[in-house]
């Protein structure tokens, strides 16, 4: 058993990995193209990225159905989860505002880093080809997706603390509301140039570490801070309304079809299993 968490967890580095070459590979290439208005700088890797990262959630659904960490149940409620979440996606919301967040964090919580890594990669996917969104920001959507349900299945099990546990979702899906907006704008900002914006917000090679960060934060808060602040205080509001008992409905719902999703980390604390 140890042998094959071991190698879930090499599969979820190598996703990781992967997308952290995908977002930064622009930084450290010898030279950047002005990206025109539909992400054409980037179109030509996105199908392969979009691609691998898919592939890369069948091996991990695979070996996971292999070493009997997930059984065919657990399987069929992540694609229920998946197009509920889908689905939740496609409602509009004022400014930008999407609820697919505070359900993903739940899940990932929950059930654990896997199984939330599956859950936000298929999300944004499943929700693209039923909307229409698919383009060369996909396979980033789904990196950054993917990492919030994986780093949710990593927050301490509070459960006997009602609320603690409560607040603790509801500030970390804040948070991930913000956070996504940052991941994200990394995947076209080194190729903006002083005439798309200002100069003062613009990549170059060569700027010091503090000069860059100064940068990119007047670059996100001139362009994505308003609205990931709808996406960040309206999912962490749905976590503080429905949070609660959905927390308890998901535990309930894991229990009566009796499957175990195995966290990744094996440590975590948690009185309902062995």
């Amino acid at each position: 058993m140890r042998a094959d968490r071991l190698l879930n967890a090499a599969i979820l580095v190598l996703a990781t990995l992967i997308g952290v070459v995908t977002f930064g590979y622009p930084f450290l290439s010898p030279g950047t193209a002005e990206m025109g208005p539909q992400g054409v700088a980037r179109a030509p890797d996105a199908p392969l990225v979009a691609l691998i990262l898919t592939l890369l959630c069948v091996v991990i659904v695979v070996a996971n159905l292999t070493s009997h960490q997930m059984s065919a149940r657990s399987i069929a409620v992540l694609g229920v989860l998946t197009a509920v979440n889908a689905a939740l996606r496609a409602v509009p919301g004022p400014a930008g505002f999407s609820a697919i967040f505070f359900l993903l964090g739940l899940c990932g919580y929950v059930y654990g880093a896997t199984f939330g890594f599956l859950l936000g990669v298929l999300s944004l996917l499943v929700s693209a080809l039923m909307g229409g969104g698919v383009g060369p920001w996909l396979p980033y959507q789904m990196f950054a997706a993917g990492w919030m349900g994986l780093t949710s299945g990593w927050l301490p099990d509070l459960r006997r603390r009602k609320v603690t546990e409560l607040w603790m979702l509801a500030l970390w899906t804040l948070l991930w509301g913000f956070l996504f907006g940052v991941i994200m704008n990394l995947w076209f900002w080194p190729y903006l140039s002083a005439a798309q914006i200002t100069s003062s917000a613009t990549w170059q090679r060569g700027l010091r570490l503090a000069e860059l960060l100064r940068r990119y934060a007047a670059f996100y808060v001139a362009t994505s801070a308003w609205w990931d602040t709808w996406r960040a205080v309206g999912n962490a509001g749905l976590v503080l309304v429905v949070g609660a008992p959905l927390v308890t409905a998901l535990r309930r719902f894991e229990h009566v079809l009796g499957f175990q999703i195995e966290p990744l980390e094996p440590s975590r604390p948690s009185p309902d299993r062995p």
